[in-house]
């Protein structure tokens, strides 16, 4: 699943996770910058504002390698429908955004497993950053892109930066052939549309009796 800050993909994700588990389906979750190996890595980088696009780029690859490794494989070989809050399109389109190469960015993580099926949840910026400004202080820094210095305005240099991410998300829509789903709807419209789109794709059953306030 993909989609910029505040596009309620991770949402989106543990409904259709909850869906699936009822079902009867074996469901396992990883996330975008979850491994171990390198968490901590990342998070003193951060804390001190020292990681420049390049290093951002590798520490985010050597994470999503780890995790392949260990929590995608495994499950998929095991026969399980792995969900990934976010996969190596969000290296594909943050990193370029960045100024990294978009080339090397793909070289980069030519190692991946090709998803069966990649869901893009697509919301305007405007929309995005009301939804993150509504439920919290303010906006991360290198969320907002401030390690690039756009713009000393957190708000406008979110803008800026994630309007970047989503033109280059458009271009793998293309590329790469994601399906899109409107992230501007209702939790519930969006999550019907999301199940058809999985249903159809994995030859199963979607109830539409099913809302998502059963699953809440």
């Amino acid at each position: 699943m993909e989609g910029i800050d505040g596009s309620g993909k991770t949402t989106q994700l543990a409904l259709l996770a909850k869906w699936l588990s009822a079902a009867g389906h074996p469901v396992f979750v990883t996330e975008w910058n979850s491994s171990a190996l390198v968490k901590a890595a990342t998070k003193t980088g951060k804390k001190k504002n020292a990681l420049t696009p390049m290093t951002f780029s590798l520490l985010h690859a050597t994470d999503f390698a780890d995790r392949l490794l260990y929590n995608i494989i495994p499950p998929l070989k095991a026969g399980m429908i792995v969900l990934a809050d976010r996969y190596a399109y969000t290296a594909f389109s943050r990193d370029t955004a960045r100024g990294v190469d978009r080339k090397w960015v793909r070289e980069l993580y030519n190692f991946a497993v090709k998803p069966d099926m990649a869901v893009y949840f697509r919301v305007p910026i405007e929309v995005s950053a009301e939804r993150l400004l509504a439920r919290r202080v303010k906006l991360k820094f290198y969320e907002a892109g401030m390690d690039m210095g756009w713009s000393s305005n957190v708000v406008e240099s979110f803008k800026m930066f994630q309007g970047r991410v989503l033109d280059e998300y458009d271009r793998l829509v293309d590329e790469f052939g994601l399906s899109v789903v409107n992230a501007t709807g209702s939790i519930t419209d969006q999550q019907r549309t999301f199940r058809k789109l999985v249903s159809q794709h994995l030859e199963i059953d979607d109830d539409n009796e099913s809302t998502v306030d059963d699953l809440a």
